[in-house]
């Protein structure tokens, strides 16, 4: 885990509910961060927030705030901003990791669930990223970091034709944000995944043997990897790095 002193740095979290999203919120806040937990799903916000403020001292617990909301909807994300600045004025760190997978075949699946998939997948994202922008812009900088994918499906992949279209245009997005951001001090960069251990990756692929054999292969990789390469990508020492995406455990296809 790369290790960075964000005292005093207010940093958003989208989709915190689960997954990379909660141990996002968990390295930063543990790193000194104040930390806007964001998630559309109350229950799954609450068990972070649990596990998050059970490992600060008690007088930091305060510096985990649960935001809910849809991302997909842009009033509700500016309101989020606002609530976010009316308790600690400024926005220093975005990351942008809220998604959804439908897991329905091409020809099976129905228009509600294409767009709801790039909806919060690549809307959303464009939402956060521009009003993230505006606030950085006007406080003389920030960093926003866009979490992508590096899987190739095969065939006894679920399909994912709309979480992958979006996934797809959200790097397309980070090149051109950092491009537009930059004369104000803004960094935009993505990293990329490969699979991620943990409950997802069990509920997409229920085969414990073929967990096991990507395992092995080393295309399983653990959240906390992920996280350290953010948190690096958000520091001061990344300060003259934008516009890249990094592809972490991925597949053969996507190694150099």
């Amino acid at each position: 885990m790369f290790e960075e002193d964000y005292q005093g740095k207010v940093v958003l979290v989208t989709g915190a509910g689960r997954g990379l999203g909660r141990t996002l919120v968990q390295s930063f806040a543990l790193q000194g961060a104040r930390v806007a937990a964001n998630d559309l799903t109350p229950v799954n916000l609450d068990e972070t927030l649990r596990g998050v403020r059970s490992a600060l001292p008690a007088e930091r617990e305060a510096d985990v705030q649960e935001f809910l909301g849809d991302v997909s909807r842009k009033m509700a994300v500016q309101g989020m901003f606002n609530q976010i600045l009316d308790r600690w004025g400024r926005v220093d760190v975005v990351v942008n990791n809220a998604a959804v997978r439908p897991k329905m075949a091409l020809l099976d699946m129905d228009e509600w669930d294409w767009r709801r998939a790039l909806d919060v997948n690549l809307t959303g994202a464009f939402f956060v990223t521009q009003i993230a922008g505006r606030v950085m812009r006007a406080q003389g900088g920030g960093v926003i970091v866009n979490i992508g994918d590096a899987v190739d499906p095969e065939p006894d992949f679920p399909p994912m034709a709309a979480y992958l279209a979006g996934k797809a245009g959200l790097e397309a997005l980070t090149r051109q944000a950092a491009i537009e951001l930059r004369s104000f001090g803004v960094r935009v960069n993505a990293v990329a995944p490969g699979l991620l251990e943990g409950q997802a990756l069990q509920e997409m692929m229920t085969d414990a043997s073929r967990r096991q054999a990507l395992a092995n292969d080393g295309r399983v990789i653990s959240p906390d990897t992920v996280a350290g390469l953010v948190l690096y990508l958000c520091s001061q020492a990344a300060a003259d790095i934008t516009g890249q995406v990094w592809a972490v455990g991925a597949s053969p296809a996507h190694k150099a």
